[in-house]
């Protein structure tokens, strides 16, 4: 029995939160693993499936599983009924507090074809999303392994657990410009007290992120979106300060060659495929690529700000406008602004979905206006892009640090505002964007140190998945723990 059952592929359980920003890396994880013959699962609702069903049929074109099966399965459950109108089952579809409680208690509801799928097809492990804290406790109960997977830097997970172990907050000045230090980490990290979530205002929060922190200490271990060489000072702090097992197996996203259509869903912009075009008219190095993600939210004075700044940069510029631009464009354009977008030598807008790898690829990119979304920046680490760095809420001004401070390879608008898209924030003027921008993409050396600094990274990340490369070799550690797990186990 025992000899059977080595002989047949690991089976791994891929369990992403619903947004984009957790299904896409998830997918792409999933045929990193599928590539090196082992059977991979996705388990997610209708709506979430569609986001990645073109990367998960690219891949399983690229390679079959044994005797022609598919090497990644997407298992469809339904969406909890909570009172969410139909087709609602993704953060970005989200506008209102009383919408986001119905949504997390939709997630608690998964637990229950969780439970089913894990009684009956006894995968070997689950990577499952950290939102999902109660993952752990079902799949021990099941005696399957639970591997967290939060989605973002490794960085950011050691200063949150910073940030929930000794709650520095608190004991900071009532002043939103405090300095607050995170104590206990191998590198000196400050943050203003506005850049923080606050524990006292936002206790259910505060609750469900410790939930989350000692969910993920308890499991088997964490996989990381990331690599060796981008983050090695945090690896040790994790896996020796803390104690903690993890696996770096990215960039994750490098698995996946479909650039063009990985997590476009069913609605790719129109845009998209013009803008390549417009991209090839353009010296190499002179654009500057705007983009912040599925959730972030930019009310109209920020919306104008913004096309000043690039407009004052004197770079060309690909802007791709989504879900954040809710009022009508001629409301926020600043003057001239519409006349320079419609000479079209400067500037080109995405309305919707932007086929960003890709485009961060392009040789004439210069530059990445970015949220600090932990899958935006490490896909402008793998392309050797340097970023303005524009963090909105969640990991993302930690991220900022490692980006601006650690690795050096880019620039902040001095963004000091945490809050959600349905919260309000301060207006960076444009004339800082621009200032930013021309620190990143001008002549001096600085900015030329910040581009060189950007290009080894670039490579480097490419070096990480390749074979023989610390991801590469991450990934066969896991899969062999795995396999000699199961031999150890009585079937």
């Amino acid at each position: 029995m025992a000899i059977k059952d080595e002989q047949k592929p690991l089976h791994i359980l891929f369990f992403p939160f619903l947004a984009p920003g957790h299904l896409i890396p998830i997918a792409d994880m999933a045929a990193l693993f599928a590539a090196r013959g082992v059977k991979c699962t996705i388990l997610t609702t209708p709506v979430n499936a569609q986001v990645i069903r073109s990367a998960v049929d690219h891949a399983n074109d690229a390679f079959r599983g044994t005797e022609g099966t598919l090497a990644i399965d997407i298992a469809v459950v339904p969406f909890p009924d909570v009172g969410l109108p139909p087709g609602v089952e993704c953060g970005p579809a989200l506008n209102s507090v009383d919408d986001h409680e119905k949504f997390f208690h939709a997630a608690q509801l998964l637990r229950e074809p969780f439970d089913r799928f894990l009684a009956e097809n006894r995968p070997d492990a689950v990577v499952a999303d950290s939102f999902f804290e109660w993952a752990a406790d079902a799949a021990a109960e099941h005696g399957v392994p639970r591997m967290a997977f939060l989605g973002s830097s490794l960085f950011s997970r050691t200063c949150i657990d910073s940030m929930l172990r000794y709650n520095p907050v608190e004991a900071a000045p009532d002043d939103p410009d405090a300095l607050v230090l995170l104590p206990g980490l191998p590198h000196r990290v400050e943050l203003r007290r506005s850049q923080m979530k606050e524990p006292k205002e936002q206790p259910e929060d505060w609750a469900f992120l410790q939930r989350v922190n000692a969910a993920d200490l308890r499991s088997y271990g964490e996989v990381f979106n990331s690599f060796h060489d981008l983050e090695r000072e945090s690896l040790e702090h994790y896996t020796t300060t803390l104690g903690c097992r993890a696996w770096l197996v990215g960039p994750v996203a490098l698995a996946s060659k479909n650039h063009a259509a990985r997590g476009a869903g069913d609605e790719p912009s129109p845009d998209a495929d013009s803008c390549q075009q417009w991209l090839d008219t353009k010296a190499e190095g002179s654009v500057v690529y705007v983009s912040f993600g599925t959730l972030s939210h930019f009310s109209p004075p920020e919306l104008r700000e913004l096309a000043s700044g690039l407009d004052m940069s004197g770079k060309n510029f690909v802007w791709v406008i989504g879900g954040g631009a809710d009022t009508k464009e001629s409301e926020w354009m600043p003057h001239g602004f519409a006349e320079l977008m419609a000479r079209g030598d400067r500037g080109f807008i995405i309305r919707g979905w932007a086929p960003q790898r890709l485009i961060l690829a392009h040789p004439a990119m210069g530059g990445f206006v970015t949220h600090c979304g932990w899958n935006s920046t490490l896909e402008a680490v793998s392309a050797g892009v340097p970023m303005v760095t524009w963090p909105r809420f969640a990991d993302q001004f930690y991220n900022e640090k490692l980006v601006v401070e650690l690795l050096k390879v880019g620039v902040s608008v001095g963004s000091t505002d945490y809050a959600s898209k349905l919260e309000t924030r301060r207006v960076i003027g444009g004339e800082v964007i621009a200032e930013a921008i021309g620190r990143v993409m001008g002549d001096g050396e600085d900015a030329e140190a910040i581009r060189e600094k950007a290009k080894e990274l670039g490579e480097k990340a490419r070096r990480a998945v390749a074979k023989g490369g610390s991801s590469y070799d991450d990934v066969g550690r896991l899969m062999d723990e795995l396999i000699a797990r199961r031999s150890s186990v009585d079937v």
